[in-house]
């Protein structure tokens, strides 16, 4: 485990960073097209719409595109560099969310959130806290089970998280729509 643990830091560096360049990136975006927070009922309507939409989406109700890279990290650095340059590597491929496939359209959600705010620091935070929620399961590996055993839970229980997940979004697009209409 003590092995691991340098990997596991340098892997929430690289979502760390992630995070900032991407907040960055979506701040400037609403700050250029003059949004100064999330909070009108402009911008509560349109994070109610993606919640209400993408929610419906991962519940199998309806399809709405779903844009991403279909592809993960590059998986020949192993060969080329040590492990926590690797973890390094690999999460700031994650932390930049749309280089690679993220399984929860709650990326969406964050990302206009992020550029409704108009303000990079805010950006930067909403991006910070989604790569926190992707970066903390891989704290798993700091506990005595095999990489075959969490494989194999998360297969079982993969359609329990996509419900689980439009669960989550319909009701935050619910709880937008209100606030936007109230």
């Amino acid at each position: 485990m003590r092995d691991w643990l340098p990997t596991f830091a340098m892997h929430g560096l690289g979502y760390a960073v992630g995070a900032v360049i991407l907040g960055t990136l979506l701040g400037a975006i609403g700050a250029l097209a003059g949004f100064a927070g999330f909070g009108t009922g402009l911008g509560l309507a349109v994070l109610a719409a993606i919640g209400l939409l993408y929610g419906a989406h991962q519940l199998d109700f309806l399809k709405v595109p779903y844009p991403q890279r279909r592809a993960q990290v590059p998986h020949d650095a192993r060969q080329r560099f040590s492990k926590p340059v690797v973890g390094g590597i690999y999460g700031l491929a994650l932390g930049l969310d749309y280089l690679t496939y993220v399984q929860t359209p709650l990326l969406y959600l964050a990302t206009a959130a992020a550029i409704l705010t108009g303000t990079l620091p805010e950006a930067i935070a909403i991006i910070a806290i989604f790569n926190l929620g992707r970066y903390l399961p891989m704290a798993v590996n700091l506990l005595p089970v095999t990489d075959y055993a969490i494989q194999g839970w998360l297969g079982r229980n993969q359609e329990r998280a996509a419900l689980v997940d439009g669960a989550i979004l319909v009701a935050l697009g619910a709880a937008f729509a209100v606030l936007a209409f109230a």
